[in-house]
């Protein structure tokens, strides 16, 4: 019953479940400080192969397919590097063997984040942010 409860609150709760803010839609919103980020994405699992990607923006740079988008798009994101909280209910969903993780500076911030597809809470994350990921998100990977 009391799984029943939680549930009901996340469904209740928008954005709870993703344990971070809302995607911010609309115009780019003013970003200060320099972005450089090194991006590893294992598309299955720490066991297979790495692809490594950079990311620069102002100027837009990097190997990541589409800088100036992806920072755009970054831009928009409100806290993306944001671990899920510890507090949150999730549920226990399998997503994938897909891990990421993202190193660097980041708005003049270092950041060091992991991203995993191992519970409802961590797909939401992931799904955030999946366009810094370009060879570890499940449709594109099952599109090759």
């Amino acid at each position: 019953m009391r799984f029943a409860a939680a549930l009901a609150v996340l469904a209740a709760t928008p954005g709870l479940a993703a344990g971070s803010a809302p995607d911010r839609s609309g115009p780019a919103l003013r970003v200060h400080g320099r972005t450089s980020l090194t991006i590893r994405v294992w598309p299955r699992g720490k066991r297979g192969a790495t692809r490594a990607f950079t990311l620069r923006c102002r100027p837009a740079g990097g190997t990541l397919p589409h800088p100036g988008s992806a920072c755009e798009r970054l831009a928009r994101i409100q806290n993306p590097f944001a671990p899920v909280p510890t507090d949150v209910v999730c549920a226990q969903i399998y997503g994938g063997p897909q891990i990421a993780s993202v190193r660097g500076v980041y708005r003049a911030r270092r950041v060091q984040a992991t991203f995993n597809r191992r519970s409802a809470c961590e797909i939401a994350r992931w799904d955030r942010v999946a366009f810094l990921f370009p060879l570890g998100s499940p449709q594109q990977h099952r599109a090759r």
